[in-house]
């Protein structure tokens, strides 16, 4: 391992200083990713920027009855929130989906954002890899692909994000504030993550030196009523192959509101907007669901492995609309 320089910063102004100072240097907060991709040398900063000491770790009320998620608030901490489990359970469940208990006591929501993909030809330095190494190709393109995207894909990454709260925020539009060398910016969750396209090393739209400080949670009457759906190949600690972030309400046999997102299946956290088209102000029944999932599943690409990705997807989308229904319903 190249030697690495550390230093330990208490304010703000003085991280994004640092940072911006030095183009080889990196934040660095829980480390839960981070340090392993140091390790087998996929991201070489020449210097870690500790950033625990500034005081973005706090959980608070907006005046318009949304809720501020600092930056550096741990996993942990975030979703055993009783407001966030109250007002946002789909956040809470994703967050308890997302990692093993000691990975959520350490890992920041900022840094669960930023977190890289889990392609093995990304983490392998031998391996083609155009959004680690531009310009070398896919190497999952027609190899090992099971685990890769069927959405959002290009001719130069199929590589799935891998960030379970990702997908609770998109479908909840949530906002990310961050600080950098221009100053503050509101960046829409949903413009946050960037698909592969041209230049699928880079997936955020941040410049060197600017710092997550927190994300906002809309006030969203029907984001009490939500949930998240995981399948995964072992119920311990894994990623996802589908996950399915959805809140919705129903009046009179009618779906009313709804909002719906997959994780697992894209190479962005994906908002399933063709699929709430369908289904606003449809019956609440299984066969709106199904047509809703047929709707939204329709331009899916599989490339060999992961062909199964795209039925499980539509069949976790029923699932989890029924299963959200069923709940309103007993209510």
């Amino acid at each position: 391992m190249r030697p690495v320089s550390y230093s330990r910063v208490a304010d703000v102004g003085t991280a994004i200083g640092t940072v911006t100072a030095d183009p080889e240097s990196a934040f660095l907060a829980g480390g839960t990713t981070q340090i392993d991709l140091l390790r087998i040398y996929v991201e070489q900063p020449a210097r870690l920027v500790d950033i625990n000491d500034l005081p973005l770790n706090g959980i608070e009320e907006l005046p318009d009855g949304g809720l501020r998620l600092g930056g550096l608030a741990r996993m942990s901490d975030v979703a055993a929130h009783p407001a966030v489990r109250e007002r946002y359970p789909v956040v809470s469940e994703a967050l308890l989906l997302g990692a093993s208990p000691q990975l959520r006591n350490m890992a920041t929501v900022a840094g669960n954002l930023m977190q890289r993909v889990r392609c093995s030809y990304f983490r392998d330095t031998e391996a083609p890899c155009n959004k680690r190494a531009p310009g070398t190709g896919c190497g999952a393109l027609d190899g090992v692909n099971r685990g890769h995207a069927v959405l959002g894909t290009s001719d130069r990454c199929i590589a799935t994000h891998p960030s379970d709260l990702a997908v609770a925020l998109v479908a909840l539009d949530a906002v990310v504030r961050t600080e950098g060398p221009a100053g503050p910016r509101s960046i829409p969750i949903d413009d946050f993550f960037l698909l592969p396209d041209r230049t699928p090393e880079r997936e955020h739209p941040l410049t060197h030196g600017e710092l997550v400080t927190s994300i906002d949670l809309p006030a969203l009457p029907v984001a009490a009523r939500s949930r998240y759906v995981k399948i995964r190949d072992r119920e311990s600690y894994e990623f996802a192959l589908v996950a399915v972030a959805a809140a919705m309400s129903v009046v009179a046999g009618r779906i009313a509101e709804i909002r719906l997102a997959l994780g697992g299946v894209a190479t962005k956290p994906w908002r399933a907007r063709a699929a709430e088209q369908v289904l606003d102000g449809a019956p609440a029944t299984a066969d709106s669901y199904r047509r809703a999932a047929e709707v939204e599943l329709e331009p899916a690409v599989s490339h060999g492995m992961n062909e199964f990705k795209i039925e499980l997807a539509r069949r976790t989308i029923v699932r989890a609309l029924t299963e959200l229904a069923e709940r309103e319903a007993a209510a």
